[in-house]
């Protein structure tokens, strides 16, 4: 599905080929490329990183404990039940990857030192490759999260066509996602005059209106001071600007950046501050803040925060950094939880404490899917990085404000900066389906506008395109989801492919269906023009909003009626 994917946000070689497992020695190959810092949270005392010796060479992984009381290693929790599979016909045979995958990640092992310092965290980005080090930790962990829906059990796997309907978020998540991008994070970058923390424009006129932009000018160059730390691996200096009771939880905030590997941190407001109710002395102010992880100078991505200050006589004390009740995109992951993370040449994969042992063989997987995603990129290049979150069963609810569909096994949510970030649901996917998942949801990243697109008319090229990408080559007769088609061209679609959307509510098998539709739409055209000529159809459809009718005289030199009417028989011919 695509947030960015959804919103509505996603080469295929020929063959039979089989899907490409994750074995031993492919964990081994992602382990050269991949970085892995463990850092643990703790109330009483900060962690120093030491390489274990029998550590990858080139492997580093960074984790990031939420808990004072737990240990870094909380790799014991077992998850691999959480992924579902998206073939019915082919077996998950992946637990020797997962296997080793275990062994690498676990050769990352962190001891506490009771006399390490802030400035010892400096180390972790100077320290080689073959190291293994540590963001200094939170002095204590953050609070609890309010309880969130449980999502549905893992379908049975013997129910391997609902599985595969499962496979892939609707356009639901799609239409999320597209008010999201075309009318939310763009704003964020192209909106107009901010209002203040209060929620009112800060009017030239307002007596008050000078006053506090004096004040604000005084927060933001504190956020900048703390900025420069952040970058500069300083967690002393990123807690100076702060009240003590604020630190923790900036230690973790701090932690999960780092792990992240930010190289980029630029807040900015629009806004003046703005009195908190109730509360003398304290003040609200959001600000925007533009960021990139691992590769310098990109074309940042944006969040908005909410800061809280406290007065110490003129000087103001941040008090809390807090996600913004108003940012269209929700909570991402760093903001909600500690993270373990690890980078690749391509990739940049991250998860929770919890599924740290699943990172290599997922990042090995990921990494081949990347090369596959980046010959569907449209407008500029493929993305710097792609980065990837595998969600539990509680961050699948929590991360980017949640609330997808039941069989959503993925999206990508846009994120400003040409960038879209790309989740995947551990519950529902499996080690058989999550090639093709990546494929797909790497397709929507790599190829999705920036805004995402506004016309739901569309989501059968924009499925039928990650679809495509996802099948990675296979021949039509093998694609899973020609049942479905079948029944949806028996009932409950009107043939036509401007209306082959399903809702959010929707069977599994409307929802496996109207894929397939998309999927060998897509198929068609590529069979008949070429991928090249298919993608100029795309770009001209999806980024630059021409109406299938003009795009198609445009790129194909044919009339979209006729084009349409062949596509449709086309699948009709395919599913009998």
């Amino acid at each position: 599905m695509t947030d960015g994917d959804e919103q509505p946000p996603g080469r295929t070689t020929d063959g039979d080929e089989p899907r490409p497992t994750v074995d031993a020695s492919a964990d081994k190959a992602s382990a050269a490329d991949t970085s892995v810092t463990d850092v643990s949270a703790s109330a009483d005392r900060t962690a120093d990183a030491s390489a274990d010796k029998a550590s990858a060479a080139d492997t580093s992984v960074t984790d990031v404990s939420a808990s004072a009381d737990r240990t870094a290693d909380a790799s014991t929790a077992d998850v691999s039940a959480a992924e579902t599979s998206a073939h019915a016909d082919r077996a998950a045979d992946t637990s020797a990857a997962n296997a080793d995958a275990d062994a690498d990640a676990s050769a990352a092992n962190l001891c506490a030192d009771a006399d390490a310092r802030a400035g010892d965290t400096r180390a972790e980005d100077a320290a080689t490759p073959a190291a293994v080090h540590t963001i200094a930790p939170a002095p204590a962990p953050a609070p609890a999260p309010l309880p969130y829906p449980v999502p549905l059990a893992q379908p049975d796997p013997a129910q391997t066509r609902a599985v595969r309907k499962r496979r892939w978020p609707l356009w639901t998540a799609l239409g999320l996602a597209l008010g999201l991008v075309a009318g939310a994070v763009p704003g964020v970058l192209l909106r107009e005059p901010a209002p203040d923390a209060a929620g009112r424009p800060a009017a030239a006129d307002d007596p008050g209106t000078a006053a506090q932009r004096r004040l604000g000018e005084r927060m933001l160059a504190l956020l900048d001071r703390q900025a420069t730390a952040l970058v500069g691996a300083d967690r002393a200096g990123f807690l100076a600007v702060a009240e003590p009771a604020a630190r923790p939880a900036l230690s973790r905030r701090y932690a999960a950046l780092r792990a992240l590997r930010v190289t980029t941190w630029r807040p900015a407001a629009d806004g003046v501050p703005a009195e908190a109710d109730g509360r003398p002395g304290e003040w609200r102010f959001t600000v925007t803040v533009g960021y990139c992880f691992v590769v310098p100078d990109c074309a940042p991505s944006t969040v908005e925060l909410g800061t809280r200050w406290r007065l110490a006589g003129e000087e103001p004390r941040l008090t809390a950094l807090e996600p913004s009740e108003t940012d269209p995109a929700g909570v991402r992951p760093w903001q909600a939880d500690d993270l373990a993370v690890t980078v690749g040449k391509r990739v940049v994969v991250a998860t929770t404490q919890a599924q740290r042992r699943k990172l290599p063989g997922l990042l090995a997987q990921a990494e081949t899917a990347a090369r596959a995603a980046d010959r569907y990129a449209i407008g500029g290049g493929p993305p710097d990085r792609y980065l990837v979150f595998y969600a539990a069963k509680g961050e699948w609810q929590r991360w980017y404000g949640g609330g997808r569909p039941k069989w959503t096994a993925g999206y990508a949510v846009g994120v400003g900066g040409g960038r879209h970030d790309v989740v995947l649901n551990a519950q529902i996917v499996t080690p058989a389906g999550i090639d093709d998942l990546l494929r797909h949801e790497l397709t929507h990243a790599a190829s999705l506008p920036d805004r995402g697109y506004a016309d739901r008319a569309d989501w059968w090229l924009v499925e039928g395109l990650a679809e495509y990408a996802g099948a990675d080559g296979q021949p039509v007769h093998r694609y899973d989801g020609l049942a479905e088609v079948r029944d949806l061209l028996r009932g409950g679609w009107s043939g036509r492919l401007e209306a082959v959307a399903p809702a959010d509510d929707a069977s599994d098998d409307r929802v496996g269906g109207a894929y397939g539709v998309g999927y060998l739409a897509v198929r068609h055209l590529v069979d008949r023009y070429g991928e090249q000529r298919m993608l100029d159809f795309y770009r001209a459809v999806v980024h630059q909003g021409r109406t299938p009718e003009q795009a198609a005289d445009e790129v194909f030199g044919d009339p979209w009626s006729m084009l349409h009417d062949d596509c449709v028989a086309y699948l009709r011919a395919v599913v009998g």
